[in-house]
């Protein structure tokens, strides 16, 4: 069953340097680049394209720096007040727990078994001391039911994952193998999305 909601304005956050390098951020908090800063411009005019009434939504961020910036730097290019958003708990990465700061092959070597569960099955299987998908989605979820008017929400690639599978047409194990890409804006709108590029 999924969720229906207000229409929802996604941004994953800019690239950082953890993201070019491939390591696995979750929760550590890794400051954009400036590959991200750019980025994270282009989805404030991405956004203004999109909504003529930009300044009458709801804007939300995860608690994480990256995503802050994100934030701040689109709402600066809107011309609206950069800090005035609502962050949420809720909207934080999935947790990589012992993994955070490796590369997937540091990963594979440090704890094959895991690993290859987790390619098998990410909504269900956790990196040690982490989340997986399913608890990511619980959360999302929790937040999702406070989403009154149009929103927009700044996060990670991980929750926008879970977004597609609690709102989207999309099964679990499709959207947890979805790449999320960073300088686009995702419409989600009724039981479909779409995907806005510069």
């Amino acid at each position: 069953m999924h969720q229906t909601l207000p229409k929802l304005y996604f941004i994953r956050h800019g690239e950082t340097d953890w993201n070019a390098e491939g390591r696995l951020q979750g929760q550590r908090d890794i400051p954009l680049n400036d590959v991200g800063r750019v980025q994270a411009e282009e989805t404030g005019a991405i956004l203004a394209r999109l909504d003529a009434r930009y300044e009458d939504l709801a804007y939300w961020a995860s608690p994480l720096s990256r995503t802050r910036e994100t934030m701040e730097i689109l709402r600066a290019r809107l011309g609206l007040h950069p800090p005035a958003y609502r962050t949420d708990d809720r909207l934080k990465e999935v947790s990589f727990g012992d993994w955070e700061g490796l590369t997937w092959p540091e990963v594979e070597a440090r704890s094959p078994v895991v690993a290859e569960a987790r390619i098998a099955d990410k909504w269900h299987v956790s990196p040690p001391g982490g989340e997986n998908y399913e608890t990511v989605a619980e959360r999302l979820g929790a937040f999702m039911a406070q989403i009154e008017r149009p929103s927009v929400v700044v996060a990670h690639g991980g929750v926008g994952r879970a977004l597609m599978a609690l709102t989207a047409s999309m099964s679990r194990q499709k959207a947890a193998e979805v790449f999320v890409r960073q300088g686009v804006v995702y419409v989600f709108d009724g039981p479909r999305f779409t995907v806005e590029t510069p």
